[in-house]
């Protein structure tokens, strides 16, 4: 029997007026029900920006390294608890269990570290011309915090949002991508017992038309961190900031990494593969366009095609699966939809491109490891995030022509580049 989490608000565990729960399905058997969380209403987000507000006061008088060791005591409890929530995340989004394990150790040390930030000075005193007068800057709490996370990194992400927010002296109200909501909860439960003091960590789930859009519209919500798709993240800027709050944004990227001709072969090849398609293509980062000097085109494009074909798929609770499902129906057929696109505007399938259905993944949403050929700049799949196992390979004479390429996006996310030799732009 598969556990339905509740909202975490003041302190307590609460139960969602609205009587709907959303149910999280295990990508690699679609009819595996992980957990459920609630489908809250705006009234029950209220009450949470509400109960914020509330602990904020007494929150940020507390000496930062009081704080310090909540969050401390967060992290403990954390990795006593990390193989359950790994294997969680594993289940909820199809990590493979070697990456959730390295992704909740990365969030064990995120929150360790700003532990100890709450003995880091805060402020600064400033020379002043007039000797009677002391010059000084403090930096103070903005308030509280909306957090909101998406399902890819549903452990790491929350928390390097929530561990500055609160050894600084703000609360926060966590909404999770209903597609990571369980593992979140399992974070919080962390939290929990690491008896924060009511209100100063809260958590509610349900759609983001609602707790989403809420969240940028109350003003008792100070400020609002969001990481997710481009549209989405515009739309809370624009709220959030027509109202007078903060507001900080992480959305997509159609990152490349170049490959010049006096590379490491071997090595370009490995980290193209890694960078591109480890977690199956799903994370902002990801190298999905792979700019190839064309002195090694050839040759790095059937290294990278024979190391591609090695790659295991499957459920990632196997130590030696390397890449897992698509996270869910919508991102599988998002992905399927990429490539087809790709194909009928005349990039050269190279490798892959298709459902895997045999066996044991017939009834989860698996796409082979797929590599396009003869890519240009202006075709969609080398303009628009696909968030797949899609890599695209596209030819260039020089170092400025891929350079060129790679600034030929409106994303600026992050980049990579193979050479031995330095270069300065």
């Amino acid at each position: 029997m598969h556990k339905t989490f509740l909202n975490y608000i003041g302190g307590e565990w609460q139960t969602s007026k609205s009587g709907d729960i959303l149910s999280s399905y295990n990508p690699a058997n679609k009819t595996e029900v992980v957990g459920s969380v609630q489908k809250s209403t705006r009234e029950e987000l209220d009450e949470a920006a509400a109960q914020a507000k509330k602990a904020q006061k007494a929150w940020r008088k507390l000496a930062g390294a009081e704080r310090g060791n909540y969050l401390y005591k967060a992290a403990v409890i954390m990795e006593e608890n990390l193989e359950e929530i790994a294997t969680t995340m594993t289940k909820e989004m199809g990590k493979s269990l070697p990456e959730a394990k390295g992704e909740t150790t990365r969030g064990i040390q995120i929150l360790k570290y700003f532990a100890g930030e709450g003995m880091r000075s805060d402020g600064d005193v400033i020379p002043s011309t007039d000797p009677s007068a002391l010059m000084f800057s403090k930096r103070v709490p903005i308030g509280v915090v909306g957090v909101i996370t998406p399902w890819n990194f549903p452990v790491a992400i929350p928390i390097w949002k929530i561990a500055p927010a609160l050894i600084y002296g703000n609360t926060v109200i966590l909404k999770p991508a209903s597609e990571g909501s369980v593992t979140a909860a399992k974070v919080i439960e962390c939290f929990e017992k690491a008896d924060f003091p009511a209100g100063v960590v809260n958590f509610i789930t349900g759609s983001g038309s609602v707790i989403g859009q809420g969240l940028a519209e109350n003003k008792d919500v100070n400020a609002v961190t969001f990481t997710g798709s481009n549209n989405v993240g515009k739309n809370i800027g624009n709220i959030v900031g027509a109202r007078g709050g903060k507001y900080q944004l992480e959305m997509g990227g159609k990152n490349p990494i170049i490959i010049a001709e006096d590379c490491d072969i071997e090595a370009a090849v490995d980290a193209t593969l890694s960078g591109g398609l480890k977690s199956t293509g799903q994370k902002c980062t990801c190298s999905s366009r792979v700019i190839v000097q064309s002195a090694i085109y050839d040759q790095f494009k059937e290294r990278l095609i024979k190391k591609a074909k090695e790659i295991t798929v499957g459920d990632g609770m196997d130590a030696s699966t390397w890449m897992g499902p698509c996270a869910n129906e919508g991102q599988f057929n998002t992905v399927k939809y990429y490539i087809d696109k790709g194909k009928e505007e005349g990039a050269t399938l190279a490798l892959g491109g298709n459902q895997l259905t045999e066996g044991n993944l017939k009834n989860g949403y698996y796409i082979e490891p797929t590599i396009f050929d003869n890519v240009t700049s202006d075709m969609t799949i080398a303009q628009e995030e696909i968030f797949g196992p899609v890599l695209a390979l596209m030819k260039v004479d020089t170092i400025e022509d891929a350079i060129a390429v790679a600034n030929d996006v409106e994303f600026g996310l992050s980049a990579s580049i193979f050479t031995k030799i330095s270069i300065i732009y």
